[in-house]
Parts: C-alpha cells; structure tokens; sequence
C-alpha cells in the first residue's frame, strides 16, 4: 500500500512460514512497523492463527537515525530497532507475506479478503496498520528527479551526498532531523521553510543553530527542481522574487500521506484520508481494526504507535471470541455495531 520508492526494511529469513491462500486466518495485519509488530505479537500470544502483509518490515522506523524517546533505550537508531523487531517476529513464527503490495481489501460473504500481488487471502478479523508514506512537493521536475536527486529518506541517502550542497525542503520535525543527518556528512545544508518560522521541535532547531555548515531560509517556497539527469539547483521564492539556487540534491520532508487507498470503500475515512477508529482502535466496520499513523489517533509517534497495535490486536482478540461466543440481547446486538458491552448498557 505504499508509493513506489519509498519501500525500506528487513526482510525475515527465508525458511519464515508464508501465507496460506487457501486458509482462513483468524486475523490478518496489514503492514510491518511498530504497530503491526506488535499488533502481530498480542495476536500470536492469544493463540489466534496471525498472517502479516507488508512490503518490508519496520515501516517509518527504518527510515529513522537517533531515537531518544523509546522508553528502554536511552538512544536507539531505526536500524538497531528493526532487528529487535525482527526476532522477536521471528520467534512468534505468525505467516508472512513480505514484499507484497495490498491493493484491496474487502467485506465478502462473511470473511475479510485482501488482495495482495494478485493472490486473495481471507480472515475473520483484520487489524489495518499500513501508517503513511511521504508527500511530494507537486512542483516540476520532482517526479522526473526522484532517485536522481530528489529523496524522501535522508537515513537512506545521506550517505550519498558526503561533501555535496543538498537542500531540506520542511522546517518541521522529520526536515529538522534530516537536516541535523545530511550536515554529517554534507558540505552544506539549506533548509528551506514556507513559513517565516521553523515548526520543528526546539531541541532540533538549537542543535542546528549551533551547526555552521548549515543554512535556514525563512518564507522561502520552493516551486521548481531543475536538472537534466540529476538535480543541479532549485528555483525558490521569497516575497516576491525568484532565483535559483545550485544543489546537488533536494531531500523532501513535507509530511507523510496515509497508505489508505486499499481500504477506501470499506472503512470510513477522515478529511486527511485516515482511518476513522475509536479509543479502542475499532472503525465503524465490525471486524475491522486499525492502529498506528494511518488512523485517525493523533501524536504520530513510534511508541504510539506500538501501543495502538498491542490495544487493537486486544479488540480483535475479544471481537473474535464474542463471535464465537455471542451473547444474547443488546449486548450482541452492541457488539455488532462495533461498540463496548458497557458502554451499550
């Protein structure tokens, strides 16, 4: 369910149990990061029969460098975090079906079928966690440059621009902290911000204050990316003047798009295109769960995230049992619409 070029994560080892089309799973989680980790862990341990697909695993959280707020690490990076993920994956042994794109999920008859890479897998319950991909600029040249130049990752790229001029479009959090990577190894690092304000948390901007290397530009728009078979500069607006500015590459930190497209149709979405849940991580569609960036939950963070997965791998787990158990009355009749017994009564 995500764009093309913005697949990064581990792959598991190939002896891993694939998916079964032909079985009927208790539940399926879409999507591999923090969220379906653990959505895929409180599954396992429930006894239920668990399949997990995705693209790769770890989501956002390979695309990461220093994390300092995960509870248990005092400062992590995204790929060390992986591989944690990783084994513990591997020691829960759910079916898995890495490097498959979702296209579609569907209500039909009485199972979830959710068609990925042409092949349709069928569950009782299903626990959506595909969280969100970056958004583009929408400016000329951008398209035609992406992987010449333009980049979304600057974990994944910075490597490549060592002793270059690269230009950060985004002054909040995720441009903040792309900004701090490239001046790693970059000759020097232009941050370009729309507003006449960084948005970005204080402890970035300090830290990039402090960096001589590293060049902020307030109210500046950047509506052009130039170059033949590589970025060799950006046009930009200030007021009301343009001039273009020499780069070697432009890393885009706008924000992110929910991976949402497969599920339109099925669960409700909001204005943004997420999807619409309630505090215990249920849409509005019996059986159908969500968690992490996708959804509706604000504060998109990484521990977020795995909490939201864990408490909606528990509903799914309690939705599958009274289903199997129903009971009598407005109880069931609540359970049907998605709601809490108590809160019905």
């Amino acid at each position: 369910m995500s764009g093309p070029g913005f697949d990064v994560g581990f792959a598991l080892d190939a002896d891993a149990p694939g998916l079964d089309p032909e079985r009927l799973y208790d539940a399926l989680v879409l999507g591999a990061g923090p969220a379906g980790i653990a959505a895929a862990i409180y599954l396992v341990r429930k006894g239920l029969s668990t399949g997990i697909i995705a693209q790769a695993l770890g989501g956002q959280v390979a695309w990461t460098s220093d994390i300092e707020n995960y509870p248990g690490f005092r400062l992590v990076d995204g790929a060390a975090l992986v591989q944690r993920f990783r084994e513990q994956i591997a020691e829960m042994s759910p079916d898995l079906g890495l490097g498959l794109e979702v296209t579609k999920a569907a209500w039909v008859e009485d199972r979830f079928v959710v068609r990925a890479a042409g092949v349709d897998y069928r569950s009782r319950a299903l626990v959506v966690t595909t969280g969100k991909n970056p958004r583009l600029l929408g400016v000329p040249g951008e398209q035609r440059l992406l992987g010449r130049g333009v980049a979304t990752c600057a974990v994944c790229d910075a490597p490549l621009f060592r002793g270059k001029v690269v230009g950060v479009v985004g002054g909040g959090n995720s441009g903040l902290a792309a900004a701090l990577d490239l001046a790693r190894a970059s000759a020097r690092v232009i941050v370009f911000q729309d507003l006449d304000r960084l948005a970005g948390d204080r402890i970035y901007e300090r830290r990039l204050r402090t960096l001589p290397q590293v060049d902020v530009r307030l109210a500046t728009t950047v509506t052009a990316i130039l170059g033949e078979d590589r970025v060799r500069a950006v046009r930009v607006r200030t007021g009301g003047t343009e001039e273009e500015i020499a780069l070697d590459g432009v890393f885009v930190e706008i924000g992110l798009t929910p991976n949402s497209e497969a599920v339109r149709g099925l669960a409700p979405l909001n204005a943004r295109g997420e999807i619409d849940v309630d505090c215990a991580c249920r849409t509005a569609v019996p059986g159908l769960f969500a968690a992490g960036d996708v959804t509706s939950v604000p504060y998109k963070q990484i521990v977020i995230a795995a909490g939201e997965g864990a408490k909606a791998a528990l509903s799914a787990a309690d939705y599958l049992l009274r289903l199997e158990n129903p009971r009598p009355g407005r109880a069931a009749d609540a359970l049907m619409r998605g709601r809490d017994d108590a809160t019905a009564q």
